[in-house]
């Protein structure tokens, strides 16, 4: 379906002395005047040392689409964040680079989702149409294995990777990458949802059925889910039969342990406590307030402001635990495009340089 080309394999020390080059001409306090990358950064992917891989995938959104055009509202908005940020100051000189958003992906997601409402449609008044569902489960699987193969390429290039959906389904191949780089690690994930579904409305790679999926990965030894504030019985009962392996950190119950008279801080131990040495985070926009990703496919009322979850993030990394990767997903321009690209685009960006910082083991720079 899709593939992309890195060239000319670097190894650190080389990247970071082209990185060296291209900042002499580079005036950080100006970063989106120039036809730059992501975040008005002129790092190519072959000398960063994080990579985005943007993937504008919907072909099993179940409520409202526009999460395919999120990668290019989040590139967009991107250009006007300022890059210094006490989070990792100068953390940004390590190199982030976005990969071309690809058109084949585009073309590939308008032809499945018009399948998948053809198929919905019949659903919906209790009709199956087999053939239908197999091809739309064909075509999410191949996508899939393209997302895996290309995050392991990335991967074997010593880069850190950072996935830019599209719905939550696109990160599963990434997931399954990681599996063969690390013998053990935990997912940190962030929702209103818990996306436990198993193949939901029968289409076996639904972004609803996104963790469902992930637990078939043996490497994936922990499932830490915060904010969750919509989910069924039976995700309920999965969660039972995991018998430790899930553990949710519901938004009513985080909120209530405040009301009671804990802290943020104390709530936030209490979910580090639970995560393995190697942790990958899985971001849904939705899981902050309804406010800031107003036009996200399903929102749910409750949730996080960005601030609570970077003070999550960095209990995370001060723990000592190591940010192995991460996905931002579900984010939907609607007709502006500008509010939702905007806090996608911050929500990114914090991403990229707790990443960075996790990787560098607190230092500045490489």
């Amino acid at each position: 379906m899709f593939t992309y080309e890195i060239n000319n394999f670097m190894k650190k020390e080389e990247r970071k002395i082209l990185r060296g080059k291209k900042l002499e001409n580079f005036n950080e306090n100006e970063n989106g005047l120039m036809d730059h990358g992501v975040f008005g950064l002129p790092f190519s992917p072959e000398e960063s040392e994080l990579v985005l891989l943007p993937l504008p995938w919907e072909a099993t959104v179940s409520y409202t689409t526009g999460t395919a055009s999120g990668p290019q509202a989040i590139l967009d908005a991107s250009q006007q964040i300022d890059l210094y940020d006490p989070l990792h100051i100068d953390g940004w000189k390590n190199g982030i680079a976005m990969l071309d958003i690809s058109s084949s992906i585009l073309q590939k997601t308008r032809e499945v989702r018009s399948k998948t409402e053809k198929y919905l449609e019949e659903y919906f008044k209790g009709n199956v149409n087999e053939v239908l569902r197999q091809e739309i489960n064909i075509e999410c699987k191949i996508f899939k294995e393209d997302v895996k193969n290309i995050t392991s390429k990335l991967l074997n290039e010593g880069k850190l990777v950072g996935i830019v959906g599209g719905d939550h389904s696109v990160p599963l191949g990434y997931m399954e990458a990681l599996s063969e780089k690390y013998e053990s690690f935990g997912i940190l994930h962030i929702d209103a949802h818990a996306d436990l579904r198993e193949a939901y409305e029968g289409l076996e790679y639904s972004h609803a059925s996104i963790f469902y999926n992930a637990l078939k990965i043996k490497n994936v030894s922990k499932l830490v889910q915060v904010g969750i504030r919509d989910f069924s019985k039976g995700e309920q009962e999965i969660i039972e039969k995991e018998s430790g392996r899930i553990i949710m950190f519901t938004d009513y119950e985080n909120k209530k342990a405040l009301f009671e008279g804990s802290t943020w801080s104390a709530v936030c131990e209490s979910i580090v406590k639970e995560l393995p040495e190697n942790v990958y985070i899985s971001f849904d926009i939705d899981g902050l307030l309804p406010h800031l990703a107003p036009n996200t496919g399903t929102p749910v009322s409750g949730g996080f402001s960005i601030e609570e979850m970077v003070y999550l993030f960095e209990k995370v990394i001060a723990s000592g635990k190591k940010i192995i990767g991460f996905d931002l997903c579900e984010v939907a321009p609607g007709e502006s495009g500008e509010w939702d690209g905007n806090v996608g685009a911050r929500v990114l960006y914090k991403l990229c340089l707790l990443a960075l910082k996790s990787k560098n083991h607190g230092n500045n720079q490489d």
